[in-house]
């Protein structure tokens, strides 16, 4: 399994709209096949900045993800909110406590 972390700075006039096109389409991405858990986190300072959370079974699952026609339709909306490029990391989980 490996774990996605998505940076997002939005101009603030944009902030509501990227809410609501989350909103709209987090249980379609939650949903998606080898997508097993989404969270949507925003920065407590900076409340321009939100951050997505998400579980996938493997990089192919996300990638398969990352080509569908879902990803095209939501990220084309979404990416010309932006204040700031994004940023992305897919990472292992080496440690949970408790």
């Amino acid at each position: 399994m490996i774990k996605r972390i998505v940076k997002m700075s939005f101009q603030a006039e944009h902030v509501e709209t990227f809410k609501s096109i989350f909103e709209s389409n987090k249980h379609r991405i939650g949903g998606f096949p080898g997508c097993s858990h989404l969270e949507l986190w925003q920065d407590i300072s900076d409340p321009t900045t939100f951050f997505t959370y998400s579980f996938w079974n493997g990089e192919q699952d996300l990638e398969n993800y990352r080509q569908s026609e879902l990803f095209n339709s939501v990220w084309s909306k979404t990416k010309v909110l932006f204040r700031d490029k994004p940023q992305a990391w897919s990472v292992n989980q080496l440690h949970q406590f408790p």
